[in-house]
């Protein structure tokens, strides 16, 4: 066996390295802004971030979802940082000052509305801007 890692071995060892104490305390200021979405299904509790809807934990009690999902925000946010990534801004930082009128059937609304509320959202508006922008973002 060579004494020079594999490229792949070294990406492999990066991966198990703690972060650098300044990332990691940039990183916990970013996602303690960030809103946590968290819904109850078949005994426990699922938590995910407004802002970034595909990190997600979980929980046997509310308090212990929230903290485990903003503990994975932190690690998601610390990656991206030391990537060169900009994170998401909190979603309470953006002044929302545009507005899309979108004209729905009654039943397309009800439809609406359900998934919003499965789904943890406070409002129509937050899912639908949240579901768009996801898909926008999945496809570049």
């Amino acid at each position: 066996m060579s004494v020079k890692q594999s490229k792949s071995s070294r990406r492999k060892a990066d991966i198990r390295r703690p972060f650098d104490p300044r990332v990691l305390r940039r990183a916990r200021q970013i996602a303690s802004a960030y809103q946590i979405i968290i819904h109850y299904e078949d005994g426990e509790y699922y938590g995910r971030g407004l802002e970034m809807p595909h990190v997600m934990n979980d929980g046997k009690t509310p308090d212990e979802c929230v903290a485990k999902t903003r503990d994975i925000l932190t690690t998601a946010v610390a990656c991206m940082l030391e990537q060169r990534q900009v994170p998401p801004a909190p979603a309470t930082d953006n002044r929302r000052t545009e507005q899309l009128n979108i004209r729905l059937t009654p039943e397309e609304k009800l439809l609406l509305e359900d998934a919003a509320r499965r789904n943890g959202f406070r409002g129509l508006s937050d899912f639908v801007r949240n579901a768009s922008l996801t898909s926008v973002r999945k496809t570049g």
